[in-house]
């Protein structure tokens, strides 16, 4: 199972905007093969953070998604990135 997980920071002003046009990505990437669960969310505390959570089954499936990349818009909006990638083991031994 691979895990994206961190946040981003945005320019100030823009977080509804970007949430709003994340609903479709985040709707696309719910039905995707190997999506276990994809979410955006507002930070409580900073009005110009926003939070990401993913898990996906496997590197291939991520990678596919993510090949249709994000769009230019949503990416003007971004200042800070602090997202990583995890691998971790299933219970029974599968990554």
């Amino acid at each position: 199972m691979v895990i994206v997980a961190g946040h981003l920071i945005l320019k100030n002003g823009a977080r509804d905007r970007f949430l709003a046009a994340s609903e479709p990505a985040v709707r696309l990437a719910r039905c995707a093969t190997g999506c276990r669960d994809f979410a955006v969310s507002a930070d409580l505390i900073d009005p110009n953070r926003i939070n990401v959570y993913e898990e996906w089954e496997t590197r291939d499936d991520l990678t596919r998604f993510r090949e249709s990349g994000p769009d230019a818009a949503l990416m003007d909006s971004i200042v800070e990135v602090r997202v990583r990638e995890f691998v971790v083991a299933d219970a029974d031994g599968r990554g």
